[in-house]
């Protein structure tokens, strides 16, 4: 859904020369279904930008289903709803690889980007930024391309408020994890000077309607890093790890004292539940001690 507008190539035309003769024009030839392949791509971010609804999912195969498990009913539901509520999110990809196979399919691995500007007050506002690692898969049906299917290999989502758009995030968990398995999940990050930070880390399987995370605060440590030990659900339903932060600011005057928020956000990333050998479980959402 998010993608860069790229120029697709119709016919080789003559380059003409430059001024310098040393410096020469490359063209980039694409086979006819390299062409239409990464033609129908572009074309979906152009829809998406423009929030052309029924183009941007007529790209779309009807027997789409996604690696979440999402088909083309849910998945079109679930873009309404995104672009109802931020109707000023921008989309962009950079294509990274095409194959084609022998019968009429095609492979196209690439990353995704999103931003948008979010006003809340006329003191406080805030940025929303999405990156995907993907891979879309597409077949040619009576002639034309059509997405069938997509997986996102990775995924880190962040909507930050005020001062906490300054900040330097890093949330970490294992891409990929066994379902059962135990993993832990680690947010890192350096307040402002004179800020009270509180942060959680929850998760969720990645599910429709989606439910929201149990959030349990903590006083960020004093080598700014929380740490949460989970374990992974057994319903081979994909995860988000959801880090949320928090800072305060205390203004004393008159004996009194009156804490400000001057920021706050999430950051989200996936962790994809494989079928793997079994192993030892252990019980879910046990904490790690934090260092």
């Amino acid at each position: 859904m998010k993608k860069f507008l790229l120029t697709t190539l119709l016919f080789l035309f003559l380059v003409p020369q430059t001024f310098a003769e040393d410096k020469t024009f490359k063209l980039n030839i694409f086979h006819n279904d390299e062409r239409k392949v990464r033609t129908l791509l572009n074309s979906q971010i152009k829809y998406a930008n423009k929030l052309n609804f029924d183009k941007f999912i007529a790209t779309y195969d009807k027997g789409y289903q996604n690696g979440d498990g999402y088909d083309l009913d849910i998945y079109s539901k679930l873009v309404k709803e995104l672009w109802e509520n931020y109707d000023n999110i921008k989309y962009g990809i950079k294509i990274k690889d095409i194959t084609f196979e022998d019968d009429g399919t095609a492979k196209v691995t690439l990353i995704e980007y999103s931003h948008a500007d979010i006003p809340v007050t006329k003191r406080m506002s805030g940025v929303l930024s999405s990156e995907a690692n993907s891979i879309y898969y597409l077949k040619k049906i009576d002639g034309k391309w059509k997405v069938t299917s997509d997986k996102i290999v990775s995924e880190v989502t962040s909507m930050l408020y005020g001062e906490a758009t300054e900040l330097d995030i890093r949330l970490s968990a294992p891409q990929e994890v066994t379902p059962g398995y135990e993993y832990t999940a680690s947010l890192e990050f350096i307040p402002p000077k004179d800020t009270f930070a509180i942060a959680s880390i929850a998760k969720d399987k990645v599910e429709y309607p989606q439910k929201q995370a149990k959030e349990v605060f903590r006083k960020l440590p004093d080598d700014h890093i929380l740490e949460r030990l989970f374990i992974a659900n057994s319903d081979n339903a994909n995860e988000y790890v959801i880090a949320s932060i928090g800072l305060t600011r205390a203004d004393i005057k008159d004996m009194s004292i009156k804490l400000s928020l001057t920021g706050f956000g999430y950051q989200i990333i996936r962790v994809n539940v494989v079928d793997k050998p079994k192993a030892e479980k252990t019980e879910e959402g046990t904490d790690v001690k934090d260092r």
